[in-house]
């Protein structure tokens, strides 16, 4: 039997039905940019996130673009952001003509090294942005005082980290911005692309609704030079549909990820626990010093796995004179031995017990 990584048909057949209907709604409305389903799904979201204000957008890299372009850097201007992050991260601050700095992770959680920030840090910089990776929140405590002590602006990168907290507070509502992606294979994820940003600021929500409409507020005329980055109204209402069981899904993976935890062998690094952070396993990862072998070997046992990510940003060839200057000993580290094992919503327990009794063989 062949235990896959992730199928997404299966994944999103419980909500089949429910999605019907919702599509058959917006159909029938005749109003497919900006309507109803839109404004619903995000007061849905900003009480979900517990923010005041929640604007959906089409994809999670336009929420992160847009996110910094809402704050009017100077060119050249400097963000913080971990060295181990996935690409898009990067690509927000380098298409809004600003400079990444690279802070590496630690090595114990992946997020960044709260405790490398400061030296860092220089006249020029200007927002730190996070990344809540695999859907364990950022210590962050550390990050808003390292903030306001130097004036600056705070940016997550929820894509992998819906219904995430660190000490009860989720992520979305810690720092100026949350951005998210609803890409298919998220917790919360569309059929298709989409994306949001929240925030508590009402003077950035609405600088946020301005941009993502081509700069304008009033039609046909355009106050800023903006973007065509709009949330579908069918993707906004599917989401909804898929919000009301968001912490099952999230509930779910927890109960997955345990079996992980205490029945893996201790051959493999596990992810870390802790009771400030209620994770929620977007990704479910071990490292494994001879984790190319480990892959191969659950493939000839039909396990199906995947590696998040086997290239970190400054080793890539878009990056050559952008952050090819960095050594990232301890992210290089975690991209050549980290594996992602299946924790879907349609996994069974069954199923991850039959993955740990022959990773446990390895």
């Amino acid at each position: 039997m062949m235990i896959e990584y992730e199928n997404l048909g299966k994944a999103n057949a419980g909500f089949f039905e429910d999605y019907k209907r919702a599509f058959d709604k917006v159909l029938e409305s005749g109003w497919y940019i900006l309507g109803n389903s839109v404004k619903a799904f995000e007061k849905e979201f900003a009480d979900y996130c517990g923010t005041a204000h929640c604007c959906g957008l089409a994809n999670g890299l336009d929420a992160l673009i847009l996110s910094l372009r809402a704050f009017n850097f100077n060119k050249g201007d400097e963000v913080i952001v971990p060295s181990n992050t996935y690409i898009a991260t990067i690509l927000s601050i380098v298409h809004n003509q600003l400079t990444p700095v690279l802070v590496e992770p630690d090595i114990q959680t992946y997020n960044i090294d709260v405790h490398k920030i400061e030296e860092k840090i220089t006249t020029r910089t200007r927002a730190i942005l996070v990344v809540h990776l695999y859907g364990k929140v950022c210590k962050m405590d550390t990050v808003l005082n390292i903030a306001e002590k130097y004036n600056l602006k705070v940016i997550e990168d929820c894509a992998q980290a819906h219904g995430a907290s660190f000490k009860g507070t989720k992520a979305g509502d810690l720092g100026d911005f949350g951005a998210f992606s609803f890409y298919p294979t998220k917790n919360l994820g569309a059929i298709g692309d989409a994306g949001a940003i929240t925030t508590n600021d009402e003077q950035l929500k609405d600088t946020i609704n301005t941009l993502r409409n081509y700069g304008s507020k009033i039609k046909y005329q355009n106050e800023l030079v903006g973007f065509n980055s709009r949330l579908d109204e069918l993707q906004a209402a599917l989401l909804s549909v898929k919000l009301k069981k968001l912490d099952d899904i999230n509930n779910h993976k927890r109960k997955l990820a345990h079996l992980y935890h205490e029945g893996l062998k201790s051959d493999f690094i596990k992810p870390v626990r802790d009771i400030d952070y209620h994770d929620v396993y977007h990704i479910y990862n071990v490292r494994h010093p001879e984790r190319d072998k480990l892959k191969s070997y659950l493939d000839t046992q039909h396990i199906k796995t995947d590696i998040h990510y086997p290239i970190p940003p400054n080793k890539q060839k878009a990056m050559q004179g952008v952050l090819d200057m960095y050594a990232t000993p301890i992210a290089d580290e975690i991209h050549q031995t980290t594996l992602s094992l299946p924790i879907s919503y349609y996994h069974t327990e069954e199923e991850i017990m039959n993955v740990i009794e022959v990773m446990n063989k390895f």
